[in-house]
């Protein structure tokens, strides 16, 4: 295993567009071979087994089973045993499948694109039912769902009109267990130990554990069924990482020639901390008999994280205190026209310590009611989730303190190296705290932040399923009309400030010291490290305020209330020896939204803050239409048309802004958000080709297309600020402060022209049993996803530059997972692979900014070994290694030499046992 994980750059496990063609191509040579196999068992007419398919067929089967029965495109997921699905979160899960692709967070896959498309275009559901999210907009941040808990999930790629809470790019469903679905009683348990390659940082451990247990029951013959499950987990944050200040620019430098491309800062960074996860799933089903089902679903999850950021950082901007001499270059090297290396000189570094702590809620639930009659049925649901989340962030610098007025300057030696961490080395020591001062530095003595998100969601659903008349049988199976009622409110607040000395400066206790930090993974020596709330408390002072004029944008309230009618026509018919299954219908989307904030205004000379209430209201009618036709031999053509959509980001619809005064035109200016926004749209046309060998393996090759009608851009245009200028205002005084008119640039998120984009998908899953019995036990699953986009951001608030690509989008995304299962022995070994891509990160404001990442190659294995008789029955032992390769993370501003992050979160093994009885 380490001789394999050694060779990260080798091809021995990589999957290219050619591999995953041939993947599929194997899957097509099965066709004859079953084809041929079959008859002949019909012929011998023998008694038929039961034959019993476990572990990870039995998975695979299930997930195919969904993808053949569905009237949409679709794809599935399904748990090959109740709290066994593989991954640490529902997210490494649902990134394995074709055209999805995960952006990892600290190492952990947490949000999800579909299709190309950032998260914000899609939509997740939890048992049918839209989700409230954590983070400051809509996307689900999927590490909040333990895997244990969950049954499958299923994405909808093409959606009908009875989808509510459909997403642009697709809609991402999480199913719990459904007990009367059950033979009988069930309970499982499962327990693992976690070891993080990078060892102890700061004295932080580097191990885990994780266990999760579920009991599934009947009662009242068989009436009554109840599920519960709970899944903990305790997992170490650990990282090693280098980054630098963006943007880098063409600035001039003592020593560098002008026009070359420099960064202002660097740092290096060894990150240590905890998550802590605890999730909770209960299922009570009540089926008295034929007509009636009803169902209660509760789901809650509380995620801790605490971590600090342990770093030597060099500000190379010029500016090093005010000592002299000041910063200058010797030896530069360079990569065309980025700086690439050399010494500085006249630098001032400093130890710094961030600590963040963080704690997640989410409560959700929901109850629903089947009643069938004797030709009709009607299904109503009331359902409420809330999320909230509450930060704290602390930083504290240390620098070598000026003695008689000696100053403490170094000479740095730097070398920056794309696809690897840049070196750093020192002339000074910073590796002894009693040399060390909490005191004002360059960037002051510290600073902090209190963020707050709460996200609450009331909804309800009745849905009534009715005959259609006679004449209309041969084509319809039945008609749909429902409306669905959903109110949403999520507010956030994010009060800051500096921590400053409350006294002189001082030295860290010793009793707030912990284990020093090896950075020589950046060429850095060991730094201090200790704890930061203590020193805060100690000996300086942290008041967090939200009133300042920069502040203020940073809080809001946004409310939604969607009513959503919708009429669907379930289509079943044939065309000869062609069946056809589908739907056709529309769905009406009444959305009114609106956000309560403050605004700044500064244009009478001083600094005033006032609330500020705005919105829309607006209605889209979106037809769609999904035909199956199934032909001989379990081929199916998909079709599927439609309109959609996806409200615009959360933060984008806040109302809050910033509003200055222009001296030199007499106008009033300002910045902010925009709660008057529309969604984006887009007319979508998918086409797809499914061959299945009944369950056990399929291939298929999908096509889509979306024209994206509108986009949102942040844009500068001309406001009306008429309502914010006080009545009787006279204008064109030619006074400094009148104004010569009551418009002005507002720089905001506005819609704008949109684009098109497009991809083909190739997908298959084939035991290779199918292709020759000396194979049994072997099996192989591969899909890529080739896509493009004609979308160009420009985005004046990126540090990236103009002309940027689609957010989201990789061009390539492959998954491969090759796997043996027999006898009670299983092992897979899977990837997945992204090329080069814009993500959304959250930056050292709390800020989303745009950044190039470095596609990115993920391996994880398993194998284990479950008794299927004797006293050890039920019993499975399980090895697990995520991120084999330890995959490196890495962002640059859109030319690979200038490099932003570059980070290694290590390779996770874990170890344990599953029981089930």
């Amino acid at each position: 295993m380490s001789k394999f994980a050694s060779k990260r750059n080798s091809a021995t496990f990589q999957l290219s567009p050619v591999a995953a063609g041939c993947a599929l191509f194997v899957a097509a040579l099965a066709q004859p071979v079953y084809a041929q196999t079959a008859p002949a068992a019909q012929a011998d007419a023998a008694p038929m087994a039961t034959v019993t398919v476990s572990g990870i067929r039995r998975g695979i089967e299930d997930a195919i089973s969904v993808k053949k029965d569905a009237t949409s495109i679709v794809e599935a997921i399904s748990a090959e045993d109740i709290g066994k699905l593989p991954d640490v979160s529902i997210a490494e899960s649902i990134s394995r499948l074709p055209g999805l692709a995960a952006q990892r967070v600290a190492g952990r896959a947490q949000v999800i694109s579909v299709r190309g498309l950032s998260p914000d275009f899609s939509t997740t559901l939890l048992n049918g039912r839209e989700q409230v999210s954590t983070g400051d907009n809509r996307s689900v941040e999927f590490d909040q769902y333990p895997s244990e808990l969950m049954a499958g999930v299923t994405v909808y790629k093409t959606p009908d009109a009875g989808l509510v809470g459909q997403g642009l790019s697709g809609t991402i469903d999480m199913q719990t267990v459904r007990p009367l679905s059950f033979g009988g009683r069930t309970v499982a348990l499962n327990a693992r130990g976690e070891h993080n390659s990078l060892g102890s940082i700061a004295g932080a451990s580097a191990n885990g554990n994780r266990f999760s247990a579920s009991y599934i029951d009947q009662f009242a013959n068989r009436t009554i069924g109840i599920a519960l499950g709970f899944a903990h987990l305790e997992s170490p944050i650990l990282d090693h990482e280098t980054g630098m200040y963006e943007p880098w620019k063409t600035d001039s430098r003592p020593g560098i020639p002008s026009g070359t491309y420099i960064t202002d800062g660097i740092k290096a960074v060894a990150t240590s901390g905890t998550n802590k996860r605890d999730g909770f799933m209960g299922v009570l089903q009540y089926r008295p008999n034929k007509q009636w089902t009803s169902i209660l679903d509760i789901y809650a999850s509380e995620f801790k994280q605490e971590q600090t950021n342990n770093q030597l950082e060099v500000n190379l901007g010029g500016w090093n205190g005010g000592f002299t001499p000041g910063l200058n270059y010797v030896n530069p090297v360079f990569n065309g026209n980025s700086l690439a290396g050399g010494t500085a000189t006249g630098v001032f570094p400093l130890v710094r310590g961030m600590y963040n702590k963080r704690k997640d809620e989410i409560h959700a639930a929901g109850w629903s009611n089947t009643i069938k009659f004797k030709d009709w049925s009607l299904f109503a649901d009331v359902n409420y989730s809330q999320a909230k989340r509450d930060e704290l962030s602390l930083e504290n610098n240390l620098q070598h303190n000026p003695v008689a007025g000696t100053q403490f300057l170094d000479n740095l030696g730097l070398k920056y190296a794309s696809g690897a961490f840049p070196t750093i080395t020192t002339g000074l020591n910073y590796s002894d705290p009693s040399q060390l001062y909490v005191r004002n530095t360059i960037y002051g003595s510290g600073y902090g932040k209190v963020p707050h998100v709460e996200d609450e969601l009331k909804g309800f659903k009745l849905v009534a399923s009715l005959p259609v008349p006679d004449m209309m049988e041969k084509l319809f199976s039945g008609v749909d009309v429902g409306v669905n009622y959903a109110d949403r409110s999520k507010k956030r607040r994010q009060p800051e400030g500096p921590i400053t000395l409350t006294g002189d400066q001082f030295t860290v206790p010793s009793n707030l010291q912990y284990s020093p930090v090896d950075l020589s993974f950046a060429g850095v020596g060991t730094i201090p490290a200790w704890n930061v709330p203590g020193v805060v408390a100690s000996g300086m002072a942290f008041n967090p305020v939200d009133n300042l004029s920069y502040l203020v944008t940073k809080a809001w309230d946004v409310q939604e209330k969607v009513t959503t009618s919708f009429v669907k026509a379930n289509i079943e018919a044939e065309m000869g020896d062609v069946s056809v299954r589908g739907n056709v219908g529309v769905q009406v989307q009444r959305t009114h939204q609106s956000s309560q904030s403050r605004y700044v205004d500064n244009s009478s000379g001083t600094t005033e803050i006032k609330p500020v209430d705005l919105g829309k209201t607006y209605t889209d009618v979106l037809p769609s239409l999904n035909l199956a036709f199934g032909f001989d031999n379990q081929q199916t053509v998909r079709l599927a048309v439609a309109k959609q959509l996806a409200r615009p980001r959360v933060d984008q619809l806040s109302s809050a802004f910033q509003m200055d005064y222009d001296k030199t035109l007499f106008r009033l200016t300002a910045n902010g958000g925009n709660a008057k926004l529309d969604p984006w749209r887009a007319n979508a046309f998918d086409i797809s080709y499914e061959k299945y060998f009944d369950k056990k393996a399929y291939y298929a090759v999908a096509g889509f297309y979306k024209k994206l009608t509108s986009y949102i851009y942040t844009q500068t245009k001309d406001y009306d600020f008429s309502s914010f200028i006080p009545p009787g205002y006279v204008y064109n005084t030619g006074v400094l402060g009148s104004l010569n008119t009551a418009i002005g640039p507002f720089s905001a998120p506005y819609n704008g022209q949109g684009g098109t984009m497009k991809g083909l998908e190739l997908s298959g899953s084939l035991p290779m049993n199918l292709v020759t019995k000396s194979l049994d036990g072997f099996g192989v699953q591969a899909s890529a996803t080739f896509s493009t986009s004609d979308i160009k951001i420009e985005d004046p608030t990126s540090s990236i530059g103009s002309n940027i690509p689609l957010p989201g989008l990789s061009k390539r995304v492959t998954n491969l997972t090759a796997y043996y299962e027999k006898n009670g022995f299983e092992t897979r070994i899977s990837q997945r692979k992204r090329s080069d891509f814009v993500g959304e990160i959250s930056n050292f404001a709390n800020s989303r900014t745009l950044r190039y990442v470095v596609g990115e190659n993920v391996v994880d294995f398993q194998v284990g070994y479950t008794f299927n008789e004797g006293t050890y029955k039920g019993l499975g032992l399980l090895l697990q290694v995520n991120n084999l390769t330890n995959s490196a993370y890495e962002t640059y501003t859109g030319t690979r030499s200038q490099q932003l992050e570059y980070q290694k979160y290590g390779r996770t093994i874990l170890m344990g046992a599953n029981y089930k009885f």
